[in-house]
């Protein structure tokens, strides 16, 4: 007989909870998430940028910062507007979503700056 190992719900502790894909990962490094904007970008994806409470994460809507970047391509000003919600938000996630036009969906999102859960 096996035994199994019983881990306590990551419901039950905030700064446990899982978001996203990358998520489960270390946090990256700023020329990562520089990448990530050059992707999206590349695609030609409308770069968006979202963040809410960590407690609240698992909520289906973010709040939005701004309206979404329509057409805009500048990576650094894309950065600067992540930048700028995170130190008007630091407790929050924040989120970089890229839409994708054609689909008509989220071509990507991931949380690229983590709150502090409560």
């Amino acid at each position: 007989m096996s035994e199994m190992q019983d881990y306590t719900s990551s419901l039950s502790d905030p700064s446990s909870r899982k978001f996203e894909t990358f998520s489960y990962l270390p946090e990256m490094t700023p020329e990562q998430v520089r990448k990530q904007v050059e992707y999206i970008v590349s695609q030609g994806w409308n770069p968006a940028i979202e963040h809410t409470e960590p407690e609240n994460a698992f909520e289906h809507y973010w709040y939005m910062w701004k309206l979404p970047l329509f057409g805009e391509t500048d990576v650094d000003t894309i950065l600067a507007e992540a930048e700028a919600c995170h130190k008007a938000h630091p407790n929050n996630h924040v989120r970089l979503v890229g839409f994708d036009n054609f689909a008509q969906s989220k071509g990507t999102e991931m949380v690229i700056y983590r709150g502090i859960a409560v």
